[in-house]
């Protein structure tokens, strides 16, 4: 059993590398370095289509991430 969750976990993990890596930039201009892209936050755009997908898709997958890795640690306890 713990083998299979160590497995699953190794394959989140590259998933969400993928994911972050494939979610589009949204660092437009030289002052966003500055203010760590803040004023996107705190603005009201909303994301559409792919944007949306991958944020939900990152969410979900780092939340099974967690998840996994918090049955790891209770298997490895016992």
């Amino acid at each position: 059993m713990y083998n299979f969750f160590l497995g699953l976990m190794i394959v989140i993990s590259i998933l969400i590398i993928i994911a972050v890596m494939m979610q589009p930039s949204k660092q437009n201009s030289a002052a966003s370095a500055f203010t760590g892209g803040a004023d996107q936050l705190f603005g009201k755009q909303k994301a559409r289509g792919f944007e949306a997908v991958m944020q939900k898709l990152t969410a979900i997958l780092g939340v099974s991430w967690g998840v996994v890795a918090l049955i790891l640690a209770f298997l490895s306890s016992k």
